[in-house]
């Protein structure tokens, strides 16, 4: 039975925002911040074990996001270590990772795990997004939004509004909205 109150757990201001607005009043989302230790592994692997650990620490129902930039001609690497990839290499860093291949496509991933509460099995719902990797175009205050391309444009270009109806995490947060509502 899908909770009528719900941990998000995230820091970022940015993206309780974003999630707030995709899933609406499906369900009283609040903001948790925890600092959890993340292992190493597949996507998956890792959102459902931060899930479990948080879940455990609220003892409750939690909710977790995890953002990667997959990169096809590196097997999907930077993947889910994208964060410390973007924070020691930048923007134009991320860019020369590519540079001695002719395939710049890439699939911005987002990854939620929701979770009942300890001892229960975290349920993942995950959405992809194609596109290429680009010199940085548009403001640089979201991560690595400069670089990635959708149909011409970046995802900073983008109008928040309309980059919300498209992006990785649109897809994700709506198979998420699906199951709260029938849940």
């Amino acid at each position: 039975m899908a909770p009528k109150q719900l941990n998000f757990i995230t820091g970022n201001k940015n993206k309780l925002s974003v999630v707030k607005a995709i899933l609406g009043s499906t369900v009283d989302l609040q903001s948790q911040s925890l600092n959890l230790v993340e292992i190493q592994g597949t996507i998956e692997e890792i959102s459902a074990d931060k899930c479990r650990r948080a879940a455990d620490a609220l003892e409750g129902p939690v909710l977790v996001e995890d953002t990667s930039l997959c990169f096809n001609a590196l097997k999907e690497l930077p993947g889910p270590y994208i964060k410390w990839f973007l924070e020691k290499l930048g923007l134009e860093g991320l860019n020369n990772l590519l540079a001695g291949y002719p395939d710049k496509s890439a699939q911005a991933v987002c990854t939620f795990a929701y979770c009942e509460g300890p001892g229960h099995k975290p349920i993942i719902f995950q959405g992809r997004t194609d596109g290429k990797i680009v010199p940085a175009r548009g403001p640089t205050n979201f991560g690595w939004d400069p670089i990635f391309e959708y149909e011409g444009q970046t995802y900073a270009e983008m109008d928040k509004i309309e980059k919300n109806k498209i992006s990785h995490t649109f897809k994700a947060l709506e198979m998420l909205k699906r199951w709260l509502e029938e849940s």
